[in-house]
């Protein structure tokens, strides 16, 4: 055993070299013997760390996560924006995200994969979707906005499939899913204002 398979920073290596490996190659890829091997270590020492697969995969995730949770911060900035266009931000940043990183986006949302109960996902997804009840609140006091916000998350995600397998572009002939999400609101928050 070296100190590269015992030191205190091979479990944030395990997971930057999972994040390289999703993001590249998919979440098919990652199999515990091939983030050690890219690591540089022996196949048995993310053991040490991660003494499941679905542990090791849950950290990753947590990670994308981490990383969609602030730039959806971001892009909502002071939210001093209406609730419908900060929902409209919120939507762009989530398609883009999906959009630009699927091995990750992939992995984040395969719950029946992950670890969700008792690692720690619950606390990285769960307060984005927050965020989506309490803005559709906001935005539709009339209406359960945790069910809204739940076919609209559903709807979103939809969309991110769809754009990301080509489908929707051969089926509407868009160029950019921006008049889709449009409508997703529309479809969940009622016909916006005139424009």
């Amino acid at each position: 055993m070296t100190s590269s398979e015992t030191g205190p920073d091979l479990r944030s290596r395990l997971i930057d070299v999972g994040v390289d490996l999703v993001t590249r190659e998919g979440a098919h890829a990652l199999t515990l013997r091939e983030i050690a091997r890219r690591a540089g270590v022996s196949h048995g020492a993310p053991r040490r760390y991660f003494p499941t697969h679905l542990e090791l995969l849950s950290a990753i995730a947590r990670r994308g996560f981490a990383d969609l949770g602030d730039r959806a911060v971001a892009a909502i900035g002071d939210g001093t924006a209406s609730p419908r266009a900060q929902l409209a931000t919120l939507g762009r940043v989530y398609l883009e995200f999906a959009l630009g990183n699927p091995g990750m986006y992939e992995l984040m949302f395969r719950h029946d994969l992950l670890e969700s109960g008792h690692l720690g996902l619950r606390d990285t997804s769960l307060p984005l979707f927050g965020v989506l009840v309490e803005l559709v609140g906001r935005a539709r006091p009339d209406a359960d906005a945790r069910t809204v916000a739940g076919a609209l998350w559903a709807n979103l995600h939809g969309v991110a499939q769809l754009w990301g397998w080509g489908s929707l572009q051969l089926a509407t002939g868009a160029d950019d899913f921006g008049p889709l999400l449009r409508t997703v609101l529309d479809a969940h928050l009622g016909p916006a204002a005139a424009r």
